[in-house]
């Protein structure tokens, strides 16, 4: 473990984006210190570019809403909403391919059938007939976006439980009379999550794009703001005030770009072959 943070700190992919992330983080947590009366307080006339009015240096959207209000109270949503999603992905995608990979055979094939029939459906499609099926929400969000998620992960962890149920020391744990359920979940599950670690930080990021996505159509939590709902918001004044979609927008690639440089950072710090290669060299 040592060794994978010493590395993981070395790296300047995993540096800048963390550093991304840790600025997001603190914007979210300072929302309620900073701006306690929340996003949808009246603070100024519409419209008002950044820097017009003092005390607003992100300017007003068509209502006369505080851009950064809406940026730090957002940045709470879009998070919470990519956590929560991959999280709930996570555990069904482990739910689903750790016993598939483990045992095989007709186990293995039903449980891929499942997963193969979910991934015929288009995913974006398949969140949106969710949300507007059940009702906009944000819980009803992180369902959906962990509904269209969970398969991917269901096949990564398959590969991996396929790759290491023959390893010698699984087979100990069988000789020692082991049960399955324990040989699952605190032998071959660590030895598989590096490559989930990082598929877990592409999925946050993904998630966020897919939430924003549904706000820009409508379909996101009326009684929430999110970046992506203030890119929709501000679209039907983007020839008049581009900052309204210019300011959210920066937010979520700024974040997605963190997100992203994280997974790359974690990735070479955990592939251990790569690293053994360069020591070896």
């Amino acid at each position: 473990m040592r060794d994978v943070i010493y590395r993981l700190f070395r790296s300047p992919a995993a540096l800048i984006g963390m550093a991304l992330l840790l600025l997001v983080a603190i914007m979210a947590a300072s929302a309620s210190v900073f701006y306690p009366q929340g996003p949808f307080n009246l603070v100024g006339q519409p419209l008002a570019w950044p820097g017009k009015l003092p005390g607003l240096p992100f300017g007003t959207d068509s209502l006369g809403r505080d851009v950064v209000a809406g940026i730090l109270h957002g940045s709470r949503v879009s998070l919470l909403i990519g956590l929560a999603a991959t999280v709930a992905a996570l555990a069904l995608g482990i739910a689903i391919g750790a016993p598939s990979g483990y045992f095989g055979g007709w186990v293995d094939d039903v449980l891929m059938r499942i997963t193969d029939a979910f991934q015929t459906i288009p995913p974006f499609l398949l969140a949106i007939v969710i949300i507007v099926i059940v009702r906009p929400s944000v819980a009803t969000i992180i369902f959906a976006i962990a509904a269209i998620s969970w398969p991917a992960v269901a096949r990564l962890v398959r590969a991996e439980f396929l790759k290491l149920r023959e390893a010698e020391f699984v087979a100990s744990c069988r000789l020692i009379g082991m049960s399955d359920a324990r040989i699952i979940f605190t032998q071959i599950l660590p030895n598989a999550m590096a490559p989930i670690v990082v598929s877990a930080s592409i999925m946050v990021a993904s998630a966020i794009l897919t939430e924003s996505a549904l706000s820009f159509l409508g379909l996101g939590d009326p009684n929430a703001i999110s970046w992506g709902s203030m890119v929709g918001m501000g679209r039907s004044d983007f020839r008049t005030a581009w900052y309204l979609v210019a300011i959210p927008g920066t937010a979520i690639v700024l974040t997605v770009l963190g997100l992203n440089l994280l997974g790359d950072g974690l990735n070479d710090a955990l592939n251990t072959r790569l690293h053994r290669r360069r020591a070896g060299a």
